[in-house]
C-alpha cells in the first residue's frame, strides 16, 4: 500500500464535531470524507458545488450547501439498521463462502447491507462483494453528481482492517486494495438496466432492501435469473399474484430472524414523523417504524425444516366448513387439528410456521382467487362460486372471512 502524507488542516471544533457525527451515521470517517471531496475536485476541476457572495456580503453554497450537509439529504429513502442485517445473514454464513454477494439497490457508501459484508468479509469468506446505487443516491447529490451511479467492487478486505468501534469503514484503506475498485456506472444504475442486469448474473448470493413499490418487479427479476437471495420487503406482497405461487412451490420463503414484522429504519431529516412509532434517537437521528416487514429468501434456514407441534383434535363444531370451498376453517394456525387430511384454510400467518415436508399449499382463497389460480386449481379445492365472494374469499355462514391459505397435510 502506497505511503500517504499526513496534511495538517485547521477545522473550527465545532464544525468537526458536527461533520463527525454525520460520518459516523452513514459509516464513514473524516479522513474518507475529504479524500473523497478531493478526488471529485480533480475530477471536476474545480469545487463541485457554486460558492456565491449575496448581497448582505455572506458567501453561501447553493442546493448542496457542503459536502457534510449533502450527505444527510436522502430523500424518502429508509436505511435498514446493521443489526436487523446483522441478524439475518448470520444464520446464512456457511452459504456465502466463496460467493459473489451483490447489494444492487444500495449506496455503497450509506448501505448496512455494505458494511455488514465488508465487516465480516474475512469471517464469511467471501468471494466477491458488489455494490451499486441508482444516479440519484445521498452520495451522488453530496458531491454534485446527479445523474451518476456507482458500482463499488470489494475483492479483499486487509486483515488488519478496523471498521472502528462506530463502525465506520476507512474507505481509502478499502478502495487502496489492489483488486478493490469504486467507479462510475455508465447509466443510472436501475437494477432493471441491461448494464445492472449484466451486473446481476455475475452474483451468487443478492443481499439488499429494494424499493417496496418495485418489490415484486424485483423478486419476479431474481427469479426469472435464477438468483440466491436474502431480501427485505412487505408481507402484503404474499398475497400478490407474483409472489403466492412462489410460496406455493417453495421458491421463496421467510427468513429466521424476524417474526413480529414491525421494524425500524433511518430516514433524513427532514422526514415527517407523524406516525406512531417515529421518533428520535440518542443521536439525534430520525426514525420511522414500519409494519409488515419480512426477509424474503430462498436459502435454507433453521426453521423452516421444524414441524409444527398439533395438539387440537376435529370437530365440525369447532371447525366449520366453508359453503364455496371444500375445505373448513382454521381460525389460528396453533389449532390445525392433528387428526384431519382434508383441505383447511388457516390464516397467512401460518407462513411464518410453514413446513414444507408436513403441509401443502394449495392456493390462496382472497378477492382475486378466480383471477389468480387456474380453472384445475379451483376445480382441485371444490371452489363454487358464491355471489358474495368477492372474487373468492372463503365463505361462513353467508360472510366473509379474511384471506385464507389452504393447505393439506402430507401423508408419511
Amino acid at each position: 500500500m502506497p505511503n500517504k502524507p499526513t496534511t495538517t488542516i485547521r477545522i473550527d471544533l465545532d464544525d468537526k464535531d458536527k461533520a463527525n457525527k454525520v460520518f459516523k451515521e452513514i459509516g464513514v470517517n473524516l479522513s474518507s470524507a475529504v479524500n473523497a471531496f478531493l478526488k471529485v475536485v480533480i475530477r471536476e476541476g474545480g469545487i463541485p458545488f457554486p460558492l456565491e457572495v449575496s448581497s448582505e456580503g455572506k458567501e453561501h453554497v447553493s442546493k448542496n450547501r457542503t459536502l457534510n450537509r449533502a450527505f444527510m439529504n436522502r430523500k424518502d429513502e429508509f436505511y435498514t439498521m446493521y443489526e436487523d442485517v446483522e441478524k439475518e445473514m448470520v444464520l446464512h454464513a456457511d452459504q456465502f463462502v466463496g460467493k459473489t454477494v451483490l447489494c444492487n439497490c444500495d449506496d455503497p457508501f450509506e448501505s448496512a447491507f455494505f458494511r455488514f459484508f465488508v465487516i465480516n468479509f474475512n469471517k464469511l469468506g467471501l468471494g466477491r462483494l458488489i455494490s451499486t446505487c441508482y444516479s440519484h443516491s445521498s452520495f451522488s447529490k453530496s458531491i454534485g453528481t446527479y445523474r451518476n451511479a456507482y458500482i463499488a467492487e470489494i475483492t479483499s478486505v486487509p486483515k488488519e482492517f478496523d471498521a472502528g468501534c462506530d463502525g465506520a469503514l476507512d474507505l481509502n484503506v478499502l478502495f487502496n486494495v489492489e483488486g478493490n475498485n469504486l467507479r462510475f456506472l455508465a447509466g443510472d444504475g436501475d437494477f432493471r438496466s441491461s448494464e445492472c442486469l449484466e451486473i446481476l448474473k455475475r452474483a451468487d448470493i443478492v443481499c439488499t432492501n429494494p424499493p417496496f413499490s418495485l418489490f415484486r418487479e424485483y423478486i419476479s427479476l431474481l427469479i426469472e435469473y435464477g438468483k440466491s437471495f436474502i431480501i427485505l420487503g412487505n408481507m402484503n406482497a404474499v398475497t400478490c399474484k407474483e409472489v403466492f405461487p412462489l410460496f406455493r412451490d417453495n421458491k421463496v420463503w421467510y427468513g429466521d430472524s424476524i417474526s413480529s414484522g414491525d421494524r425500524k429504519f433511518f430516514v433524513p431529516d427532514d422526514y415527517p414523523l407523524e406516525a406512531s412509532g417515529c421518533g428520535i434517537d440518542a443521536a439525534g437521528r430520525r426514525y420511522i417504524r414500519v409494519k409488515g416487514v419480512r426477509w424474503f429468501t430462498n436459502l435454507e434456514t433453521p426453521g423452516r425444516r421444524v414441524p409444527l407441534t398439533l395438539t387440537n383434535t376435529y370437530n365440525p363444531e369447532e371447525y366449520p366448513s366453508y359453503s364455496n370451498y371444500n375445505a373448513i376453517e382454521v381460525r389460528k394456525t396453533m389449532m390445525i387439528p392433528k387428526d384431519y387430511t382434508g383441505i383447511m384454510g388457516v390464516p397467512i400467518t401460518f407462513l411464518d410456521k410453514y413446513c414444507p415436508s408436513q403441509f401443502r399449499i394449495l392456493m390462496l382463497a382472497n378477492g382475486n382467487a378466480r383471477t389468480n389460480n387456474s380453472r384445475d386449481i379451483l376445480d382441485s379445492v371444490g371452489y363454487v362460486q358464491d355471489k358474495s365472494d368477492s372474487g373468492g374469499v372463503c365463505m361462513l355462514d353467508g360472510k366473509m372471512t379474511y384471506a385464507r391459505i389452504l393447505i393439506q397435510r402430507i401423508d408419511k
